[in-house]
């Protein structure tokens, strides 16, 4: 028994082989009839822009596929590198220098930094994109069933009409004929119906995509970078001090550290009312004893457009591009802001009165925190 129904399998394996290979070979010759213009095809333009549609469509999303896998290489790629940066500084940094606990705890923020910007981006957009991708596979076999359905039922159509067209008419073979016709248009027009229903709607999705995608990255790195700006301020302000320790010690000077940019702003607030912050009216009243005292015959005549004169208290090393960069002693003259809103609280503009000496011109100015100098 067991060996009949080997036999069976054998003779049902054997016959779905022999099936496939005929609709193999009626589809071949369907081809080259159709290619020769002896057979006429069916055809469906906006069919052929769907298809043509989601192959580029697939072809871009595979790209962006493999450029946002690169780019998060290359995060995870700085991570690595701006940690052993960080910890080369903070294995370094001995212990009485100023901030060596700031720089610890800038070295452990930026590393979590780092790793939660890119745990976001392969949580959200990374997911989010094979996810997208993950469709097509099987869109893409259904293309491709579907040509063969269509050539099927082509073949067919065509095998039915010379039936039909014979001088010797066999109704039980156009009989045949017509049933395999009809069968071969069901099944293409089914999975055609449901494709050109799908086709579109995938299209029509990628803007959507795109949209969510690039905006979710672009958040990302905008909070990113805001908070490593941050840190890196921090950073800048402990390696500022460093060096104002570094040269006090050079001079053999005490020294104890001023306050940052961001303090000298907020204690400007707090201070006697004569180191609040100056408005336009104020800072016309300025001008205008400085004026005074000039032509009431004081021993010193400021030069045009400078307000007062302020000393250096402390060092002060320069951060940004536009800031004054002073030494203790030197000699500041004040000017006044050509647009007041521009003033920072607690920052005054100016040029060293050595360069003033020098080349009688004020082009070098820059600002400086108030509370690092004494009024003159």
């Amino acid at each position: 028994m067991a060996e009949e129904q080997g036999k069976t399998g054998k003779g049902i394996n054997t016959g779905k082989l022999a099936t496939s290979m005929q609709k193999r070979l009626s589809r071949a010759q369907e081809k080259v009839l159709q290619k020769l213009g002896k057979a006429d095809e069916t055809r469906d333009t906006a069919f052929e822009e769907g298809v043509a549609n989601f192959n580029k469509q697939m072809a871009e999303g595979t790209k962006l596929q493999k450029d946002l896998r690169a780019y998060l290489a290359a995060v995870k790629t700085m991570h690595d590198a701006s940690k052993r940066l960080q910890d080369c500084l903070a294995d370094m940094y001995e212990p009485e220098w100023f901030g060596k606990e700031e720089v610890d705890t800038i070295a452990e923020e930026t590393d979590i930094l780092w790793s939660d910007y890119h745990d976001k981006l392969v949580d959200n957009s990374m997911i989010a994109m094979d996810t997208y991708l993950a469709q097509f596979p099987d869109i893409k076999a259904r293309i491709a069933k579907r040509d063969r359905k269509m050539t099927d039922y082509d073949s067919a159509r065509h095998h039915f009409g010379s039936l039909q067209k014979g001088k010797k008419q066999d109704q039980a073979k156009i009989a045949k004929a017509e049933e395999e016709l009809g069968r071969a248009q069901k099944v293409f027009e089914e999975i055609n119906v449901d494709l050109q229903d799908e086709l579109p709607q995938l299209w029509n999705s990628r803007v959507g995509f795109y949209v969510n995608t690039f905006q979710s990255m672009a958040g990302y790195q905008q909070r990113f970078h805001k908070d490593m700006g941050k840190l890196n301020q921090d950073l800048n302000d402990v390696m500022t001090k460093l060096d104002e320790q570094r040269l006090a010690k050079k001079a053999g000077k005490d020294w104890k550290p001023g306050p940052k940019k961001s303090e000298a702003a907020a204690a400007n607030h707090s201070v006697t009312p004569d180191a609040a912050p100056k408005t336009d009216t104020a800072m016309a009243a300025a001008a205008g004893a400085a004026t005074t005292a000039v032509t009431n015959g004081s021993s010193e005549v400021l030069p045009a457009g400078v307000i007062y004169k302020v000393k250096a208290m402390h060092d002060y090393a320069a951060t940004d591009g536009d800031e004054l960069e002073m030494k203790a002693g030197d000699v500041v003259l004040v000017l006044a802001w050509e647009n007041p809103d521009e003033q920072d609280d607690g920052w005054l503009m100016g040029v060293k009165e050595s360069h003033w000496l020098e080349n009688k011109d004020l082009l070098a100015k820059g600002v400086f925190p108030e509370n690092f100098t004494q009024k003159l």
